[in-house]
């Protein structure tokens, strides 16, 4: 690991292979946390490089304990954090709404580095039992169009630098990894980032990729869209930027999707939303993640069709039932 710091101390750049052997390194637990710790720094105070990018994928895929669920074609709605605006669970609530519709869905996960709430908190707030079984992942996809995956559960490396990002509580690399090792290789994939350079870097990286995906990022720094600005939307066949009207009707505050200050809040409003008892501005929020989700599977002509289909699965009860189904296979 010395060798690769003073290399990166001297400002420059690992080579995909580099890159590669130091996360590998890292998941098997070869270096001291300080020296881990001065690892992540780097990328701190520098861009990552789309090669460097690549070999830390390429080691977490490798490490990666993966998972059949029996080629059902599923989507992942996950954003990459880090983007300091504390909302509520959007993605974690869409999934289930998306669920709902009949969407397969696995949702890949983590605990909270630099949030209060990450989607791992909440769902083991709400009785969620983190599992890397295949079979009971398989069941629970069957029987409930869902299942979620703890990262660190499947990706050593992310167990091993769990407590160094908390400590550190910042945006780390392993912010912008996470959506693209999900172990169930999802079919689809919405990925929200909180940068424009960051959407370039996975747009470039996804393109290599056979999965259809959608990339959003909230044009005022949300990694998903927030309906607080315009979105960057930007898919395999091009980019545009849709305003709040067009994707969820009208514009809401950031007040109106805080995520309140403890797991225990973030979970009661979690429940709260999916229940159908949310207010209109955080139904809108989560309706509109939602739709972009079934939107980018193909299954909907139009956006339109895809976000009706979000608000019957969120009105009737489909969401919230999805919900109770999952908790009670724990």
């Amino acid at each position: 690991m010395k060798k690769i710091l003073e290399q990166l101390f001297a400002h420059k750049s690992l080579t995909r292979a580099a890159a590669k052997e130091a996360l590998v390194g890292i998941g098997k637990g070869m270096y001291n946390e300080h020296e881990v710790t001065a690892f992540m720094t780097v990328y701190l105070m520098r861009s990552i490089t789309i090669e460097e990018l690549q070999g830390f994928r390429d080691a977490l895929l490798e490490l990666c304990v993966p998972v059949d669920l029996n080629g059902h074609e599923t989507i992942d709605i996950v954003g990459t954090g880090g983007d300091g605006k504390n909302t509520f669970n959007i993605s974690t609530l869409s999934c289930f709404i998306v669920a709902g519709t009949g969407q397969k869905v696995a949702k890949h996960g983590n605990y909270g580095a630099s949030s209060i709430s990450g989607a791992s908190n909440v769902m083991e707030q709400l009785g969620y039992k983190f599992k890397n079984d295949k079979d009971s992942l398989k069941r629970e996809v069957e029987e409930t169009n869902i299942c979620f995956l703890h990262a660190p559960m499947f990706h050593p490396a992310l167990k091993t630098v769990g407590p160094i990002r908390k400590n550190l509580g910042m945006r780390t690399f392993f912010n912008m990894l996470g959506p693209m090792v999900n172990p169930a290789s999802p079919k689809f994939q919405l990925v929200g980032v909180y940068s424009l350079e960051m959407a370039r870097v996975y747009n470039y990286l996804l393109q290599q990729g056979s999965s259809a995906f959608t990339i959003i990022h909230g044009l005022d720094g949300y990694d998903e869209i927030s309906l607080t600005n315009d979105t960057k939307v930007i898919t395999n066949k091009g980019e545009q930027i849709m305003t709040p009207e067009q994707l969820g009707k009208r514009a809401v505050t950031p007040a109106d999707i805080y995520g309140g200050s403890s797991v225990e809040e973030a979970a009661k409003l979690f429940t709260k939303i999916l229940k159908g008892e949310g207010s209109w501005a955080q139904n809108a929020v989560v309706l509109a993640n939602a739709a972009m989700a079934l939107h980018c599977t193909g299954n909907h002509a139009t956006y339109e069709q895809a976000y009706a289909s979000a608000v019957d699965s969120l009105e009737s009860g489909k969401a919230y039932n999805t919900f109770k189904k999952l908790i009670a296979l724990q």
